[in-house]
């Protein structure tokens, strides 16, 4: 397997599928705000998604699907400023085209044009086919997501892993195939058993990205602030942890406060 790395100036959905067709694994992590999206950018992450998850890890919601179009418009927003190198994809939220492609349409046209964002992402297969080409036909970009859909998590009542029976396994291939045939130029696969996933990659010319997918996908994706350790309820067997920033940070802030209270700062040379 090949491990080259082409230095990309601006990475766009045609670089993607090179990087697939070259060997060369995709990296992507979320971002939702204009300091942390600099920092990804600097560190050279290929695909920053300015994800639904905005609304648990910046809002506090239980779920995606409290945050609106107006809300990831204006993370998006900042997430575009920040950036130099990165391809931007931001979720279409909840409510925003499930219903009705020409809303779905708007919806998109409204990220594109506010935010300047480079793509939009859309959760499920055949159910939103129409949605999706609706958006393609418009020439905006859209990259799939299939097996846990977060959206959807109150029909399937359950974070678990997806597609483990016959059935589902084989409606997930034919989804990500149809994804491929009608326009995506990738598609996120999430919390599925690291063989089905690796199938699919081998049987779709597009990217296959995963999140709790195995390694035989051609990218990951993770929740920035699972990533660095700034949560630290969630632990699913999928997340690596390569910071404790909680740790850290409420090290230093208590710290801050000590020093407060006992006028140790600001010292003498802390002050005019």
């Amino acid at each position: 397997m090949s491990t080259a790395k082409k230095e990309y100036k601006r990475v766009t959905v045609k670089t993607l599928v090179d990087m697939k067709a070259n060997g060369e694994k995709i990296s992507m992590l979320t971002a939702y705000d204009y300091t942390m999206a600099k920092i990804v950018d600097e560190a050279g992450v290929d695909v920053i998604l300015v994800g639904d998850s905005a609304s648990n890890v910046m809002a506090g919601h239980e779920t995606t699907l409290p945050i609106t179009l107006d809300q990831m418009i204006y993370h998006a927003s900042s997430v575009v400023r920040a950036t130099d190198r990165a391809l931007i994809v931001v979720d279409l939220p909840f409510g925003s085209y499930q219903s009705d492609p020409k809303e779905a349409l708007r919806s998109a046209i409204r990220i594109m044009k506010e935010s300047g964002g480079h793509a939009v992402k859309l959760e499920g297969g055949k159910e939103i086919k129409e949605s999706i080409k609706r958006i393609l036909n418009a020439g905006i970009p859209v990259m799939g997501h299939l097996g846990l859909t977060p959206q959807s998590i109150y029909k399937f009542g359950t974070y678990t892993v997806r597609a483990k029976e016959e059935e589902e396994a084989n409606r997930l291939i034919n989804d990500a195939k149809m994804l491929e045939r009608i326009g995506c130029f990738a598609i996120v696969l999430e919390k599925i058993p690291a063989n089905l996933a690796k199938q699919v990659a081998e049987s779709v010319s597009i990217p296959i990205i995963g999140i709790g997918a195995g390694n035989g996908v051609d990218g990951q994706v993770l929740v920035l602030h699972d990533m660095i350790g700034m949560t630290h309820e969630f632990h699913p067997r999928f997340l690596r942890r390569y910071m404790n920033l909680y740790e850290d940070m409420t090290k230093a802030i208590s710290q801050y406060v000590d020093d407060v209270k006992s006028v140790d700062f600001p010292n003498e040379n802390e002050q005019y």
